[in-house]
């Protein structure tokens, strides 16, 4: 992942407290920052795209940040910024903490781990592909390459999107472009 900025999830109920935080994390070319102001749409965000950290509030209109965070894949780490007095009422050790006002750098540095503790766990969440499945969708891949003029990265979304859409499994989509 390196070289591309991580996704980072940024969720407060307060605009200016969002922005605050994502101009500090985006200045300092940590992250790029997906504003949410629910918890739901924090889900939402969550099941749609590869983010492994969330930095928000202590609550939000809909929910706490611990009723939150129960909800979270297990790969998604949580940095709660909030006053001290709400971070003594967080019951959830899991959950990091960091006190406001917080500092820029503790900030940066604290997102800078979460991302590398989230991507680390990621690796023993996911399963992982047989080697056999892997040579299947490769080939798959090459006959859309080869047959419709994609790039490998198209074809590649081509596998992925087709599977979202039909809910097989990767290889069983690559096996229905091998067999025509």
């Amino acid at each position: 992942m390196k070289g591309a900025m991580e996704k980072v999830i940024v969720a407060f109920e307060s605009a200016k407290s969002s922005d605050r935080v994502k101009e500090i994390l985006e200045s300092a070319g940590v992250s790029a920052c997906i504003l949410c102001r629910s918890a739901a749409e924090v889900k939402r965000v969550v099941n749609k795209q590869n983010v492994t950290t969330v930095v928000c509030g202590y609550k939000f209109a809909d929910a706490s940040a611990e009723e939150l965070f129960s909800d979270l894949p297990i790969s998604c780490a949580m940095l709660m910024v909030a006053p001290q007095s709400l971070l003594d009422l967080c019951g959830n050790g899991d959950i990091f903490t960091l006190a406001s006002p917080v500092g820029k750098s503790d900030l940066v540095a604290s997102v800078r781990m979460l991302t590398q503790i989230g991507h680390r766990l990621e690796r023993f969440v996911r399963p992982r592909r047989s080697d056999e499945d892997a040579a299947i969708i490769e080939e798959a891949k090459a006959v859309l390459m080869d047959r419709h003029g994609m790039s490998e990265e198209q074809a590649h979304r081509f596998l992925q999107k087709k599977s979202m859409d039909t809910g097989s499994k990767m290889v069983q989509t690559a096996r229905m472009v091998l067999d025509g």
